[in-house]
């Protein structure tokens, strides 16, 4: 039997949707304005999402130190919600970013492992045509009729793959990013 599809606040999908596009700062922003008026049970949840998305970004600006303090911190703070929590599944979550991370992760103090040449971040943002496909599913307004994703598989030029989100169950509808009210 089918597990029916889920009713997500439609800020926290938004910043799904910007966050498989590789628009980190953009997902933080709008999830940042969730966690402001969110229960207290799910505060650390979302500011562990925002502390993702914004090491993302910080690595995707060479900000190595921002983006392993943000890591860390932020899996931590998810560690309650573990296995999964609002659809996501919390462990592949973090293994998928840990994974998009390696290279700030793995170096120390900005030097690269010994025999190793430095590190460059991959490059995080996707245009909003080449680099997505369309993929199946509920109609997302602005979106070409469904949710436009990120293609799986490594970044062009950069080796680490993009993490993407899932969600099980999936919801009823997923909203247009750019439609979803924010501060």
């Amino acid at each position: 039997m089918d597990t029916p599809p889920a009713d997500y606040d439609e800020r926290y999908l938004a910043g799904v949707v910007r966050f498989n596009r590789g628009e980190y700062f953009d997902a933080h922003e709008v999830w940042e304005d969730l966690w402001t008026d969110c229960p207290a049970a799910d505060r650390r949840f979302y500011q562990a999402l925002i502390q993702a998305a914004v090491a993302l970004h910080h690595w995707g600006n060479r900000n190595r130190a921002g983006a392993q303090r943000l890591f860390h911190s932020g899996r931590r703070y998810m560690e309650p919600y573990r296995p999964a929590y609002r659809g996501l599944d919390v462990d592949r979550f973090w293994r998928d970013v840990e994974e998009a991370l390696a290279e700030a992760l793995a170096e120390s103090e900005g030097r690269p492992r010994e025999g190793e040449a430095p590190a460059e971040p991959p490059s995080r943002r996707l245009g909003p045509c080449s680099d997505v496909e369309q993929t199946p599913g509920p109609a997302a307004p602005g979106l070409g009729g469904s949710l436009a994703l990120p293609k799986t598989g490594p970044t062009p030029g950069s080796s680490d793959p993009l993490p993407r989100i899932t969600l099980d169950p999936p919801p009823a509808r997923w909203p247009d990013p750019d439609e979803v009210h924010h501060d």
